[in-house]
This record gives structure tokens, C-alpha cells and sequence, in this order.
């Protein structure tokens, strides 16, 4: 009985809606921008850093999965990641998406590199902008895994960009393994 109390707390603590409800005497959270962006450029310069081992042929390929994507594709989406959770939701700089486009996205490692630092740079502007409870500057039509209300927080905006390249970069480490074996075949 009492590992099954247990688990039900654990999955009420863990649950998506969960972190929507105001902990008790909640008080503010304060991080140093600069400490945010070492890992958000960390996660940037990793996924570039397995286009450029890769090359530009392997890079540009997918693996023999249904529905994968390449490297390249998926260091673009990230780059788009990065503009609209950052650059619209919080900067207000009304760029267009084309998420479908992003996946389908092939160039050199050298094309890549630019826009990265390109995005790197915008993000430092962004990131100095954030107003942490503040909402953002559009609702999310609908877009909220986690439940709850269209509009976010700029915080959250800001925490959902780096779990988007945490989860991405995890994804380029699986998909370079898989091109590498696949190529030595």
C-alpha cells in the first residue's frame, strides 16, 4: 500500500499539469543570463560540432529509419527553434517559420556554422530581454504539452528553448552513431 501512495505522489509531483500550479509561497527564481547561455551555446556548438565531423556528405543524409531527419536538417530546426521560442515570443522579431522546411534543410557545415553564430548572437539580445513572469509576446495557438494556458511565461519560453536543443542534441548523438555505422557497412 504504501509504495503505491508513494508512486501516486511521485506521479502527482511529476505530472505535466503539475507545473503549471504555484508551489507554496512561491518566490521568484533569479538565474545570471550568462549562466543560462553557456548552455544553450554548449548544446549549439555540439550538434555543429557533429555536422562538421560528419561532413558534408554524411551530414546531409538520414538514417534508414522511417521519418528520420539529418544532422543538417536538424541543426536548422534548432536554429528555428531558437528564433521563434527567443526571437518572436520574447524579442517580437516576427519571423516567419517553416518548420516542415527546417527538417528538409541541406547545405555545407561551413553555411551552418554562419547561421549558428548568427543565432548565437540574436539569442544574447533575447535572453537579455526576458522578463521571467512576464507572458509572451504571442499566445502559442494551442501549442502547450504541458497543459494549462496558451500564453507562457517568458521564463518558461526561455527554460522550453534549452529542453528543445537538450532534446535535439540527444537526437543528433543517436543519428551521427547511426550514419557512422551505417557508413562503415
Amino acid at each position: 500500500m504504501l509504495s503505491r501512495v508513494r508512486s501516486w505522489a511521485h506521479a502527482e509531483r511529476c505530472s505535466p499539469t503539475a507545473i503549471l500550479r504555484p508551489m507554496p509561497q512561491e518566490k521568484p527564481l533569479s538565474i545570471n543570463q550568462n549562466d543560462f547561455l553557456i548552455f544553450l551555446d554548449r548544446a549549439l556548438d555540439k550538434m555543429l560540432l557533429i555536422v562538421e565531423e560528419l561532413g558534408d556528405n554524411l551530414a546531409n543524409r538520414e538514417p534508414d529509419l522511417p521519418n528520420a531527419n539529418s544532422p543538417y536538417g536538424i541543426l536548422t530546426h534548432c536554429i528555428g527553434v531558437v528564433d521563434y521560442w527567443m526571437g518572436n515570443l520574447v524579442g517580437d522579431r516576427g519571423i516567419k517559420r517553416d518548420r516542415p522546411a527546417e527538417f528538409a534543410a541541406r547545405g555545407t557545415a561551413a553555411e551552418i556554422r554562419i547561421r549558428v553564430e548568427a543565432v548565437k548572437l540574436r539569442l544574447r539580445e533575447d535572453v537579455a530581454m526576458v522578463d521571467g513572469p512576464a507572458d509572451t509576446n504571442e499566445p502559442l495557438a494551442g501549442y502547450n504539452p504541458a497543459g494549462g494556458p496558451d500564453n507562457w511565461t517568458q521564463g518558461a519560453a526561455l527554460i522550453h528553448t534549452y529542453e528543445e536543443l537538450a532534446q535535439h542534441l540527444g537526437h543528433m548523438d543517436i543519428t551521427r552513431d547511426l550514419l557512422l555505422r551505417d557508413s562503415s557497412k
